[in-house]
C-alpha cells in the first residue's frame, strides 16, 4: 500500500485570522513612515499643533520647494553631496560585503589555528558600541593620513564586526564541508571555491547584509574625519540646512523624506531576493 503524505488543512476562519494579524502588524510597522511622509507635506503651522495631529488638514509641496530652493543656494554643487554619499555607501558596503565573506570562510572552513579564540573576539566586539572606540579611531585614522579623505569613512567600514559574524555563522550552516572536500577533490582551487560555490550558497546573508551596511553608511555624516566640504556628504548638508530653527521644521520633515527614499529602494529589490533565496537555499547531505 503506497503512502500518503498527510496534508494540514486550515479552516477559512483560520486563513482569515492569519491575514489579519500579518495585516496588522504590517500597517503598525508601516506607521513610521507614514508619518514622515504625511509630515513633510504638512504647513509648519500644523507642525506644532497641540495635541500632534497624524494627517494633514491642508497638504502643501512647500516644504519640498523650499528645500530644493536651500539645496540651489549652496555654493558647492548639491549634486556633489549625492555623488559622495552614494560613492562613500557603495563602495564601503561592496567592501564590508567581500572583506567580511572572506575572513568569514576562512574561519569557517579553514580552521587554522587560533580561529576558535579569534571568532570570540569578533564577538566580544559586538558589545561594544562604535563610539566607544571614537578616539582610538580617531588617533589611528589621522596616523594614517587619511583624514579629509573617503577612506576614513570606506576602510573602517570594511572591518565591522557583525558582518563577519552573520557571514561565518550562514557559512557554517549553510555550506556543508562535504561539498567542499568534493570540490577540491575535482581539482578546484580555494578562491574557486569561494566564488562559485560558497557565495551562491550564502546569497541570502550577503544581500541581507547589503540592507545593513549600506543603511548605516547612507546616514553617515562623516563631519569627523572629513573637514573639506566638496567632500561631505547629503545627511551633512541636509542637516545644515534644516538647522535654522523652527522655520525650517517643515524642510527637516521634507529632507527626512530624501533620505529614506534611497535606502527604501535598496531595502525592497534586496528583501525580495533574500525571501526568495531563502526560499530555495536548502540543501541535503
Amino acid at each position: 500500500m503506497a503512502y500518503k503524505p498527510k496534508r494540514l488543512n486550515r479552516s477559512l476562519g483560520s486563513d482569515v485570522f492569519i491575514f489579519s494579524v500579518i495585516t496588522f502588524f504590517a500597517l503598525l510597522m508601516a506607521l513610521p513612515l507614514v508619518y514622515a511622509i504625511v509630515s513633510s507635506l504638512k504647513p509648519v503651522s500644523e507642525l506644532w499643533l497641540f495635541p500632534p495631529r497624524f494627517f494633514v488638514s491642508n497638504p502643501t509641496l512647500r516644504n519640498f520647494s523650499d528645500l530644493f530652493s536651500l539645496m540651489s543656494d549652496s555654493y558647492i554643487p548639491f549634486s556633489r553631496y549625492i555623488f559622495n554619499t552614494l560613492f562613500i555607501s557603495a563602495a564601503g558596503t561592496a567592501g564590508h560585503v567581500i572583506a567580511a565573506s572572506l575572513c568569514a570562510y576562512a574561519i569557517c572552513k579553514m580552521r587554522f589555528y587560533g580561529s576558535r579564540v579569534l571568532f570570540k573576539i569578533i564577538v566580544l566586539s559586538l558589545m561594544f558600541n562604535a563610539s566607544v572606540a571614537g578616539t582610538v579611531s580617531f588617533i589611528i585614522i589621522s596616523r594614517l593620513h587619511m583624514m579629509d579623505n573617503y577612506a576614513a569613512v570606506i576602510l573602517p567600514a570594511f572591518a565591522s564586526s557583525l558582518g563577519l559574524y552573520l557571514m561565518k555563522q550562514f557559512m557554517e550552516g549553510m555550506v556543508n564541508d562535504t561539498l567542499i572536500e568534493a570540490a577540491k577533490i575535482d581539482g578546484a582551487g580555494d578562491w574557486r571555491i569561494f566564488w562559485r560555490i560558497v557565495m551562491p550558497m550564502v546569497r541570502p546573508a550577503w544581500l541581507t547584509l547589503i540592507i545593513f551596511s549600506f543603511q548605516g553608511l547612507w546616514n553617515t555624516g562623516a563631519s569627523v574625519y572629513i573637514q573639506s566640504e566638496e567632500l561631505k556628504t547629503l545627511n551633512y548638508a541636509i542637516s545644515q540646512i534644516v538647522s535654522g530653527g523652527i522655520a525650517r521644521a517643515g524642510v527637516g520633515a521634507a529632507a527626512t523624506v530624501l533620505m529614506m527614499i534611497v535606502p527604501i529602494m535598496v531595502f525592497v529589490i534586496t528583501q525580495s531576493n533574500v525571501v526568495e533565496t531563502m526560499s530555495a537555499s536548502g540543501m541535503k547531505d
